[in-house]
């Protein structure tokens, strides 16, 4: 065993504190969130501070989810979550498999596009008018087409096809299977780690749409929950979450915004326990070659 110097020993310490500081300092906004969002109404009127509350209650919760509008606005990013993943999955695979394969007549120009869309975006005017024109304005597959594919995740998503031998798909082709077929029964089944890994990107990509919504989208109706929660963190009352039930009596404003936050961010924390055994695995694969 290697004795450490004084000078080790001051270090260690030292970045312990440093890091415990930081762990702190990043925990604890969230920590505030929670335990606001948990806090009867009364018991947070009487303080100016609340870190651990004396009376826990569901008000602000009970009263977020009796509004339609909150309601609805959770059944949109569901809606643009689970669809827009599942085509963004479908697209990017098919293209970056179709880019992987080395008969593919044109696939070096056609990564050069790919390539250049990285390096180089049209800007906000252009995709508007790209999305105005095919009639998309207030729909919300506009929200979903524009988020469609990314460059960059074709890149890496080619790089894990690379590494799959092409006896694999030459012994499909042998046995009568045509490249589609290959790519469902074969392919796919295999990149199952790179699957989730893409997945939970673009899950949270859509769950955490608000620009292109606000951009896309006029009515209110169609609004994703962080247009919502953007405009309930504005307006200092609940006036934005149309009509709730009258027998409920509002929260203070604070502890709604804070309630709307955690509903806001539980959807993608429950997902990622799942998927994250495959997310380091289908990240890192393609990155290197062997």
């Amino acid at each position: 065993m290697i004795k450490k110097s004084v000078g080790d020993k001051v270090f260690d310490v030292s970045n312990l504190i440093f890091l415990g500081i930081m762990s702190i300092v990043t925990i604890f906004p969230i920590y505030y969130v929670v335990v606001v969002s948990f806090t009867d109404p009364i018991e947070y009127l009487q303080k100016s501070m609340v870190l651990f509350p004396e009376n826990w209650s569901l008000a602000s919760y009970e009263y977020l989810l009796s509004s339609g509008a909150f309601v609805q606005s959770l059944g949109v990013s569901t809606f643009l979550t689970v669809v827009g993943t599942a085509c963004s999955l479908v697209i990017t695979s098919s293209f970056a498999y179709a880019l992987s394969r080395k008969k593919f007549k044109g696939r070096k120009f056609i990564l050069l596009l790919v390539l250049f869309t990285i390096l180089f975006n049209p800007g906000i005017i252009p995709n508007y008018l790209l999305v105005k024109e095919l009639g998309l304005i207030n729909s919300l597959w506009s929200v979903i087409l524009v988020s469609l594919s990314n460059g960059w995740f074709v890149i890496l998503m080619k790089g894990f096809y690379d590494s799959i031998p092409d006896t694999l798909v030459e012994a499909a082709t042998i046995d009568g299977c045509n490249d589609l077929t290959a790519w469902i029964k074969i392919i796919l089944p295999l990149s199952l780690p790179s699957i989730a890994a893409f997945g939970l990107f673009f899950a949270v990509q859509y769950w955490n749409q608000y620009f292109n919504a606000l951009l896309y989208l006029n009515e209110s109706s169609k609004w994703p929950i962080q247009v919502l929660l953007q405009n309930m963190l504005i307006d200092a009352s609940s006036s934005s979450l149309g009509d709730v039930d009258p027998l409920l009596q509002p929260p203070p404003s604070e502890t709604l915004k804070m309630a709307a936050v955690v509903i806001a961010i539980v959807p993608i924390l429950m997902i990622y326990p799942f998927l994250q055994k495959h997310f380091a695995k289908g990240v890192m694969i393609g990155s290197i070659k062997e």
